[in-house]
């Protein structure tokens, strides 16, 4: 199995509250920059992108 590649969001700047993500086996990762060690949270693609239609809409 091989780790993941994680990249940080191009939002984030220099703030300290930032999340990276990264691709695997289907799935979209999403964890917390400031504590990587502490796991990550795995969505299906298109939840993702349910909830990215979601965000861009301005509904949350």
């Amino acid at each position: 199995m091989s780790t993941p590649a994680f990249r940080k969001s191009s939002h984030s700047g220099h703030s300290a509250e930032c999340v990276e993500v990264a691709g695997g086996s289907g799935d979209l990762l999403v964890r917390d920059s400031r504590h990587p060690g502490q796991g990550c949270l795995s969505f299906p693609m298109a939840e993702w992108g349910a909830f990215l239609a979601v965000v861009r809409l301005g509904a949350l």
